[in-house]
């Protein structure tokens, strides 16, 4: 059963800003002190101190281990911060522990059946931190020398690869020169050889050579000879989600799979497989489990088919943390004709702890503004602030938000840096909110299609006659 997946040397490249901007692009976490007091404006998180707190208390239990199987809800009205307090906890808990962010929409697919989507969700959220020993050949190297034949096509050469108490003398191979050259391996480099899979990695220069001006740029990092032998054990830790292992194991083509996103269903037996095979690992000792993070967006999307496989995937030894946002009140639960609290059953509101979220208030407003502005590269002069914190209550914080790259825009048109209060006009005047789209709506009632009519004004018909 395969439990590694290769990754080759990841390339660097000199790019300035490779992020877009995007509704939350400026989230950095949660804000929260050491204590897990939330403050008042910090890491691009204003106001929802109460929530902001809440996530933080889960989320130390969640890098402790301590929680899992558990489900948490987050309700509130729409703009109110539910997705980005989410963001937030995913950039908290690092690239080590799982976060994975669907929203209930996805689940319905043609491809797959509902409780494979959310089974793949659920053990996309799993990761596992294998162990394992390998063999290294590290030292600097000392000399290399490679002969070719006459005609090319065979290469041989042998490696001289010193530390500070031993040197020794390798025979390469035709992969092997080619990985060294590919690394632009040359003598006074200090090098490290996995001998499992041959990768060659470039750790350094060594200090002895650090006046060979001629081999050396600006980013050259010197290391000292390293000591002891020249052949290491050393311990290798990879951590894999329990969706890529199910993946690599359930697909002919291997780990291709992960790239080609074309998974299917998974048959459960597979996985009920892998699970004793990683309980093994975790009872020896060489792997362990990581419970996630898993967010739902929109949850009152799912069906009640849906809320009951929640009901029993949470009970699962393999459970992550399951977080959900609705932004309804009494709502229908999808597939039934009855009503409840978010769209969701009684007896899974019963499990979950529930955080709700509260309108911003308008210094709280003015603060976001001024936080989406420094990520937009847009100066509001202090006017257009008052007009958009007030347009604020009108319409919707959303709608203004898009209202000020919009007014950007428009500045620049006139060749302007900051963005007045007449470019915020326009701009308003361009793009209609909700409550203006709905007075439209009647204006132009029986011109407009609507849903069970098919009228046609004659005054749209400009079709050619001659």
């Amino acid at each position: 059963m395969a439990a590694q997946i290769a990754t080759g040397a990841s390339e660097l490249r000199d790019i300035t800003k490779m992020e877009r901007i995007g509704a939350h692009s400026h989230i950095r976490g949660l804000g929260l002190d050491d204590r897990l007091e939330p403050r008042e404006n910090s890491e691009g998180m204003v106001g929802q101190a109460k929530a902001r707190k809440a996530a933080g208390m889960i989320l130390k239990m969640v890098q402790e281990g301590r929680i899992a199987g558990r489900a948490m809800l987050f309700a509130g009205p729409p703009s109110t911060g539910k997705t980005a307090i989410a963001l937030g906890m995913a950039q908290t808990l690092g690239p080590d522990v799982p976060f994975t962010m669907i929203a209930a929409s996805e689940v319905f697919s043609l491809s797959m059946s509902k409780t494979e989507a959310l089974t793949q969700a659920f053990r996309r959220s799993i990761g596992v931190r294998i162990k394992e020993e390998t063999e290294i050949i590290e030292g600097e190297v000392v000399e290399i020398q490679i002969d070719r034949s006459l005609t090319g096509a065979t290469k041989t050469g042998k490696l001289t690869i010193k530390t500070v108490d031993m040197e020794t003398v390798y025979d390469l191979g035709t992969k092997m020169i080619d990985a060294l050259s590919k690394e632009k391996v040359t003598a006074g480099d200090i090098i490290a050889i996995d001998k499992t899979s041959g990768k060659v990695s470039k750790l350094g220069r060594s200090f002895a050579r650090s006046r060979d001006y001629d081999a050396m740029g600006a980013d050259t990092r010197f290391l000292q000879c390293p000591e002891g032998e020249v052949q290491k054990r050393k311990e290798v830790v990879h951590t894999v989600s329990l969706h890529e292992i199910d993946v690599i194991n359930s697909r002919t083509q291997g780990f291709l799979a992960l790239f080609a996103g074309d998974t299917g269903e998974i048959k459960p037996e597979l996985r009920d497989q892998i699970n004793t095979k990683v309980s093994e690992w975790r009872e020896e000792g060489k792997a362990e489990i990581i419970p996630g993070v898993l967010f739902i967006d929109e949850v009152h999307m799912l069906d009640i088919e849906c809320f009951s496989f929640l009901n029993r995937a949470l009970e699962n030894e393999f459970a992550p943390l399951v977080i959900m946002a609705s932004n309804r009140g009494m709502a229908r639960i999808r597939g039934t004709t009855f009503k409840s609290p978010h769209g969701l059953p009684a007896d899974l509101l019963d499990r979950v702890l529930i955080v709700t979220t509260h309108p911003y208030s308008d210094h709280e407003v003015r603060q976001i503004m001024q936080i989406r502005c420094a990520e937009e590269d847009v100066t509001l002069s202090q006017k257009a602030i008052d007009v958009l914190a007030l347009m604020s209550k009108e319409t919707t914080l959303r709608y203004v938000l898009n209202l000020i790259s919009c007014a950007d825009t428009l500045a620049r048109k006139r060749k302007a840096e900051v963005v007045d209060i007449n470019d915020v006009q326009r701009a308003y005047s361009y793009f209609i909110d909700e409550k203006r789209s709905v007075q439209w709506l009647k204006e132009q009632q029986g011109v407009v299609y609507e849903e069970g009519e098919s009228y046609i004004s004659a005054k749209n018909d400009v079709m050619d006659q001659s």
